[in-house]
């Protein structure tokens, strides 16, 4: 699996990123439930946001932005940075450990 970064950087007022936050992060869900995200939080002030992804490709990220509320709204743009993860805290050692390990293969 491949790790992704996605920032979403918000192209509207705040306003009108919350009244679309309940129907993104219902949709967040069902990435989670897919094992396609990790980790997802706005940034603090709020005027971005990050998701942390894993997929075996960049299209599948890419469908997953694509259906995201955020981005068929025109909430948000989207930056997908493609990582590989080679240190961690000891309390992520067994998810690292799997990770490195396609890394390395």
């Amino acid at each position: 699996m491949k790790n992704y970064l996605i920032l979403l950087r918000y192209k509207v007022p705040l306003a009108e990123v919350e009244r679309h936050t309940p129907a993104h992060r219902a949709y967040l869900r069902t990435q989670y439930d897919a094992g396609v995200l990790l980790m997802s939080g706005p940034f603090v002030p709020r005027t971005a946001g990050l998701l942390w992804a894993q997929a075996a490709d960049r299209a599948t990220i890419d469908a997953m932005i694509e259906r995201d509320p955020f981005n068929s709204e025109l909430v948000a743009d989207y930056e997908v940075i493609e990582f590989a993860p080679v240190m961690n805290a000891h309390a992520l050692d067994g998810f690292f450990a799997q990770q490195r390990a396609t890394v390395e293969a």
